[in-house]
């Protein structure tokens, strides 16, 4: 019985001969569970698209199609959103079930069975099912609690912008000088806030599938020369020059993306390099490739990308990063230990966007000798 919803369990019997089924199906509803049939595998797959089960119960050994290829091809449908666990039923001379496990198959039964170690590994198996099944409710339940409160603070905290805006504007009045330093910061502090909650809404946005991309040619490096046009100010605060390197043929390449996501990306790079280089410069380098013309700082398998990628380096004469946390530099929620570290989200959504592009990203860093982060994007044809 499925303690979440108090309704039956569902038991989808899969086995070629009827005096097996026949028996399984016996011993199960006497105990309330709901039990279908399947004769062979290619009705078993069918009825888990159209009524999903709780558990499967598969002989190993059928004519056709196989209980190794039920339970290869059941692991691999991504039409089937919840987990079912997949119980082997094989004979005393059947071969080794080790393969059937490890193509995601749960536990195994020998026959004949009995009633005893049936019922308990079923007990066992279900057990798993709605403890795994709960797992994800609370994970959807607090990703959509996240995405709903972060959806709810950009309201007033856009508002504070505006009205920010207009005391330093002097709609409001003339300020002191010291009012204007005290709305200054306050300026600052929201935006770095909106910015923090955007992120975040973003991430949840792509992690939950709602994430929709609106793809066209785009000319990387006009938006490129937007981007760091936008982020010099920042730079000459710190007297931090840009440099922007773009070979002849690269200025005239496109990629099929959407702009906003890829100006994004670029933003949080750059900005990140303007942020953790505290003297030197930040440069931006632009090239189109081809695989055979793979240079050093993107030396790895561009199988998934293709033989023609456009290249951006973003590389800065900062701090560096440490070894140990170049590995899970990308990873969500991973800050560094750098003090200007934000909410470690910003690299995290850069590694979605770029794989959403079909591309890939990578950082080449040493400490005190700085970073450069490369970001590898397939050309459009």
């Amino acid at each position: 019985m499925n303690s979440q919803s108090s309704r039956p369990d569902k038991i989808l019997v899969v086995d070629d001969s009827p005096d097996n089924v026949f028996l399984i199906r016996t011993i199960l509803e006497e105990e309330g569970y709901i039990v279908s049939t399947a004769e062979n595998g290619i009705s078993a797959l069918t009825q888990l698209e159209t009524s999903p089960c709780d558990l499967v119960l598969l002989d190993l050994m059928m004519p056709g199609m196989d209980g190794y290829e039920v339970t290869k091809r059941v692991r691999g449908n991504t039409r089937l959103q919840q987990y079912i666990p997949i119980l082997l039923i094989t004979a005393h001379d059947a071969p080794n079930v080790a393969q059937g496990l490890d193509l995601g198959a749960d536990d195994f039964i020998r026959k004949p069975v009995t009633v005893d170690e049936l019922l308990a590994r079923v007990r066992s198996l279900l057990r798993l099912k709605h403890s795994i099944d709960e797992r994800d409710e609370i994970t959807r339940q607090r990703e959509d609690f996240v995405s709903r409160l972060t959806h709810d603070l950009r309201t007033p905290l856009v508002a504070a912008d505006r009205i920010l805006m207009l005391f330093q504007q002097g709609a409001l009045g003339t300020l002191s000088p010291q009012m204007q330093e005290v709305i200054a910061i306050m300026a600052r502090s929201n935006t770095n806030l909106l910015s923090m909650v955007n992120t975040l809404l973003e991430v949840y946005r792509f992690e939950a599938g709602r994430k929709t991309l609106a793809f066209q040619p785009v000319n990387v490096a006009q938006l490129l020369e937007e981007v760091s046009g936008e982020l010099t100010p920042l730079a000459q605060e710190k007297s931090l020059p840009i440099h922007l390197n773009f070979t002849a043929e690269s200025t005239k390449s496109a990629v099929m993306g959407d702009r906003l996501e890829l100006h994004r990306l670029f933003t949080n790079l750059i900005g990140n390099a303007i942020k953790f280089t505290e003297s030197g410069s930040v440069s931006i380098n632009l090239c189109a490739e081809t695989e055979t013309n793979n240079n050093s700082s993107t030396s790895f398998s561009l199988s998934s990308i293709g033989s023609k990628y456009i290249t951006i380096e973003v590389a800065d004469t900062g701090s560096g990063i440490l070894p140990e946390e170049k590995a899970i530099l990308f990873e969500r929620f991973r800050q560094g230990s750098h003090k200007s570290s934000g909410s470690g989200l910003g690299l995290y959504l850069s590694r979605r966007i770029v794989e959403a592009h079909q591309g890939a990203i990578l950082v080449e860093s040493e400490p005190n000798k700085g970073s450069i982060f490369t970001v590898l994007l397939p050309l459009k044809l």
